[in-house]
């Protein structure tokens, strides 16, 4: 697994991709947090950061497929799939070290993101004016909700050999994921169903971290969606020899 991992994350700082949505991200959050006048928080009079947490996660929809979408669906195109698979590595071991070096290229994004909550702790009157916890719960809940959608682009990469193909089956599964069971839940009339059906969806959980309360069913919600996408691109991966 971690010569996987370090291959991959290698094969990251290497290219353009890795560089290009760090850059990106870091880039259009700094001007919607600082520049636009809709959104700066300059503009806004509190020292919140909402503006990150709440526009973070549609930029990482589109992100993330970007780096996972050719994790495997390039392997396959180059044939490099096959020799890699007669290495002494268990499958397990090669999903789990493509979808660390992901993971850890979005941890890197978004870790620069903490100067805003240092200069807004300054800036605040009185100084350290901020919900601190809150922002901690919601750092946590982009971490997490960051790690699912590395999990689901990683198994539309090993569904197909295009990565185009992927990356739009990547950012859709993400969409569904975070928003579509919210929006879906708005259908049902009766309040027990709706609430239900939301908490099958990220927002759910996410908006519940960003509260600053960690709640362990938040906490198994991220870890068991991000698990089952992981065990489902071992099963791709295992039916190749079927």
């Amino acid at each position: 697994m971690i010569h996987v991992f370090l291959k991959e994350f290698n094969s990251f700082l290497n290219s353009l991709i890795g560089y290009l949505v760090v850059g990106v991200f870091l880039v259009a959050m700094g001007l919607l947090m600082w520049v636009f006048p809709d959104t700066a928080v300059l503009q806004d009079g509190y020292a919140n950061m909402d503006t990150l947490f709440l526009v973070g996660p549609y930029i990482f929809i589109f992100l993330i497929p970007a780096i996972t979408m050719r994790s495997f669906a390039e392997e396959k195109k180059l044939g490099t799939l096959e020799l890699l698979m007669t290495k002494p590595l268990t499958e397990t071991g090669i999903v789990f070290g493509k979808f660390l070096a992901a993971f850890l290229l979005v941890i890197l994004s978004l870790a620069p993101t903490l100067i805003y909550y240092f200069t807004l702790y300054s800036l605040g009157s009185p100084e350290g004016n901020i919900d601190t916890s809150g922002v901690m719960g919601s750092y946590m809940g982009m971490i997490l909700l960051g790690g699912i959608f590395c999990s689901i682009g990683i198994l539309a990469s090993s569904l197909t050999s295009n990565q185009i193909v992927s990356f739009i089956m990547a950012a859709f599964l993400c969409f569904i994921f975070y928003s579509g069971f919210d929006s879906a839940a708005s259908l049902f009339s009766d309040g027990e169903s709706a609430l239900l059906v939301k908490q099958f969806g990220i927002v759910y959980h996410y908006e519940s971290m960003s509260k600053g309360l960690i709640d362990s069913r938040d906490l198994v919600y991220f870890l068991g969606v991000g698990g089952i996408m992981l065990l489902f691109t071992k099963v791709v991966l295992s039916s190749r020899s079927w």
